[in-house]
């Protein structure tokens, strides 16, 4: 049987694919959320035959989209009693200003809300599961500046502050995991990969895709981008780092606006408000 079970979004390449690998390798029930079904179903086969691990699941969910991410977690809600691991792997960068089903930007949309969403509903198996809850940010978030008064990016577009912003906020969203359901014995982190050599970038356009293309050569691998959320998901007494930031398998500095309680707080509320008006 499964030592652990653990739900995953972004899974299907990248180093989301490379953590749902070594954590199928090690005994954990996998659950794959995706949002392309039929590349979801190709990895979990390559994810068996690599590890003959069969405890590997497909689940539709689409992270732009609140009525998918809803239903995933209705699925998940029937299919299980608890969840381990929740690792909010998934994110995405866009050169131009793009807006989701919902009417949400696409950068905040896919790398903040619809992960709050996904977690928010998924508390009780979290709560049950004594979960960790695993944010993929960036050192990108050293980059970004809550503007709450126009979190959608409407007046004026810029894909690093949009990316930027995204990336605090799924600092910001771990650090809040922590101080609301660490007495429940939930533990939430947030992590920097490292410049990984992905598909990550493939939205890109213009200036910013020629960057990514001349800064590919020095990157690192999927599988070496993976290694700070395996370590996250399986090391032993972390509960002393609840609410932290890791960089290489350590827990790092963040920047100082990562210390704004208030701001921390007021995202907390804002994204409650956005998707309770958006999903019935």
């Amino acid at each position: 049987m499964p030592i652990k079970t653990t739900v995953i979004t972004g899974a299907t390449s990248g180093i989301g694919k490379a953590t749902a690998m070594a954590l199928a390798g090690q005994d954990h029930a996998i659950y794959l959320l995706v949002r392309n079904i039929i590349k979801g179903e190709a990895v979990k086969q390559e994810i068996v035959n690599h590890t003959r691990n069969k405890h590997v699941y497909v689940i539709k969910c689409d992270l732009a989209d609140l009525q998918s991410i809803s239903e995933a977690a209705a699925e998940l809600s029937q299919k299980l009693l608890a969840i381990n691991i929740l690792i909010n792997n998934a994110g995405a960068g866009f050169s131009e200003r793009l807006v989701s089903k919902d009417g949400f930007e696409m950068t905040f949309a896919t790398n903040h809300l619809g992960h709050f969403l996904l977690t928010t509903r998924l508390m009780p198996l979290l709560e049950r599961g004594q979960a960790r809850i695993i944010n993929v940010s960036s050192e990108g978030h050293k980059l970004g500046k809550p503007n709450f008064d126009d979190l959608q990016s409407a007046q004026k577009y810029s894909s690093v502050k949009a990316y930027g912003m995204a990336k605090l906020f799924n600092v910001y969203f771990a650090r809040s995991l922590a101080q609301k359901f660490g007495d429940k014995g939930i533990l939430a982190f947030s992590l920097h990969p490292g410049a990984v050599n992905s598909s990550f970038a493939d939205k890109l356009k213009g200036f910013d895709k020629i960057v990514m293309k001349l800064a590919r050569p020095f990157m690192i691998t999927s599988e070496q981008g993976a290694q700070t959320s395996i370590y996250l998901a399986t090391a032993p007494n972390l509960d002393k780092f609840n609410g932290s930031y890791f960089k290489k398998k350590k827990p790092a500095k963040t920047a100082a606006i990562v210390q704004d309680a208030a701001a921390q707080e007021k995202l907390w509320q804002i994204s409650d408000k956005l998707i309770g008006k958006s999903v019935v």
